[in-house]
């Protein structure tokens, strides 16, 4: 009777440990896969930052800082209450401040936080390069803390109305890691703050579109592959545990799904871009590419078969393509094509889980009820995006309206890093080995640069190492242009700009009276 009951106890006491082990391996899990998630964050911020031009690194790159600075306070203070609190089925309205939130909830909130921090950065590419750094404060807060939050309620709370389905019917959106939810938001946000904002000074000729190319193509690359190394975790952490059965196997489909359509978008959308008037092989549509398709495999990395995943990778890179072309076409301005990659990846996205979902899909059944299934993911698609722009619009209006959306003409030609930080991310003095006669500390050697400052506005500086500058644009070639003890005949490489995506200095020194 007692080693029974000694054995009785001890099974209870392996049971709860077992149980305790699980929960911690759970919690455990979430907290690695979002300090994946995190890691994007660096990727966006290289991928921008190589996007812009080299007066505005500094603009962007604290910009994609504070997607997580005020994404954090937000959602701490209302965001994750409106998100899955209990409440009905459009809001949330409990757990603000994590006031009363069951501590088993932490590894949750931080894993649905860095979520919300993605939605954001999307904007921020799209309105890079002429958005009033104040403007930047509001949208933060609102998107993460209010808009964001409510579709997460519709779609992930388990009591949402997208959740629940319409009357009498058995259909719940399937969104399993973010296409609609995340990317939907943060693509329909970004195009009407482009659209409202306006196109960048000289992005439109006459009705047609220029080239305004980024200053680094290395960077933007190096960021590329970040973001497709975290969509690894983005999609397979969204299982959100791993200790029970079939777990493993879920996360590791939703991993070579996303492999699978990433890299086949990245393939379509470089021999399409080849394939058009362009006739090139271009990197930048070959990483945009691959995102789309890791996007649009959000929805239904854990349900597709690898072939339903090559199929959606496959429409993928003609999304890409096909939403970049629109966009530019309807004279939006979006520097990185965030919009084509996370608007228009998110809604194919959120159609294909419906088509390509194992057993269940219309491609497996082709039935009413798969059709119906179609149809209520496309009306979760639509809902979600016309909520995000309608208060989108109101946000960016308003702002626009009261003149704190867009930055003077003379900043957006100059650059942002001086004006409003003060900080140029390649500052000229910082350049030299301290040695040559280019040495900014070599005052009074009689050196004389050519600088650039506005960046494609034509106006070019003449600058001494005592840092006295001359408009020399308009100076007839020719002409002798003297800075301080400095004189030089005025020429082509005094009066021309080889390149507005640089601030480049020329020495000119040598050129003769």
């Amino acid at each position: 009777m007692n080693n029974s009951t000694g054995t009785h106890i001890d099974m209870e006491a392996l049971a709860s440990s077992v149980a305790v082990l699980q929960s911690n391996i759970d919690h455990f899990f979430l907290l690695v896969m979002g300090c994946l998630v995190f890691f994007m964050q660096c990727g966006f911020a290289f991928l921008e930052a190589g996007s812009v031009r080299s007066k505005n690194t500094t603009n962007i790159l604290i910009k994609n800082l504070l997607d997580v600075s005020i994404g954090a306070v937000a959602y701490y203070a209302v965001g994750y209450a409106f998100s899955f609190g209990p409440g009905n089925i459009f809001i949330g309205y409990k757990y603000f401040f994590m006031i009363d939130m069951p501590t088993s909830l932490y590894s949750h909130w931080f894993f649905q936080f860095v979520f919300a921090a993605t939605a954001t950065t999307i904007v921020s590419g799209a309105m890079a390069e002429r958005t009033e750094f104040a403007a930047y404060f509001v949208y933060s807060c609102i998107i993460t803390g209010f808009v964001y939050p409510v579709v997460t309620h519709w779609a992930w709370s388990g009591e949402g109305w997208l959740t629940e389905g319409p009357p009498n019917e058995t259909l719940q959106y399937w969104d399993f890691a973010g296409s609609g939810v995340v990317h939907v938001v943060g693509g329909a946000a970004g195009f009407v703050g482009a659209a409202i904002i306006g196109p960048r000074i000289g992005r439109f000729v006459n009705g047609k579109p220029v080239e305004i190319p980024g200053h680094t193509v290395p960077l933007s690359a190096l960021g590329g592959f970040i973001l497709m190394f975290g969509f690894f975790a983005f999609n397979g952490g969204s299982q959100a545990s791993i200790s029970q059965s079939g777990d493993g196997v879920v996360v590791a489909l939703a991993i070579i799904n996303t492999t699978l359509s990433g890299c086949i978008a990245a393939i379509v959308s470089l021999v399409l871009k080849r394939s058009l008037k362009v006739q090139s092989w271009s990197l930048l549509a070959t990483i945009n590419g691959a995102l789309t398709g890791m996007v649009a495999i959000c929805a239904g990395c854990n349900v597709m078969e690898p072939w339903g995943a090559a199929i959606t990778g496959l429409v993928s890179g003609f999304t890409y393509i096909g939403w970049s072309k629109l966009v530019l076409y309807l004279r939006v301005d979006d520097p990185l094509d965030a919009v084509a990659v996370h608007l228009g990846g998110g809604l194919w996205g959120v159609c294909s889980v419906t088509l390509f979902a194992k057993d269940v899909g219309v491609v497996y059944q082709f039935n009413e009820q798969s059709w119906k299934q179609f149809g209520w993911n496309a009306v979760g698609g639509f809902a979600i995006m016309s909520w995000t722009m309608v208060v989108a619009a109101i946000m960016f209006g308003l702002l626009h309206l009261f003149k704190c959306l867009r930055v003077s003409e003379e900043i957006e030609l100059k650059g942002l890093d001086v004006a409003k930080h003060k900080e140029p991310a390649y500052p000229s003095m910082a350049y030299g080995d301290g040695w040559g006669l280019d040495s900014p500390l070599a005052n009074g050697n009689g050196v004389v640069y050519v600088r650039d400052v506005a960046n494609g506005n034509g106006v070019v500086y003449v600058r001494d190492v005592d840092t006295e500058m001359k408009d020399v644009s308009k100076t007839p070639i020719g002409n002798s242009v003297t800075s301080n003890s400095n004189s030089f005949t005025a020429n082509e490489t005094t009066t021309g700009v080889d390149n507005p995506a640089y601030q480049d200095n020329v020495d000119v020194s040598s050129l003769p009276l």
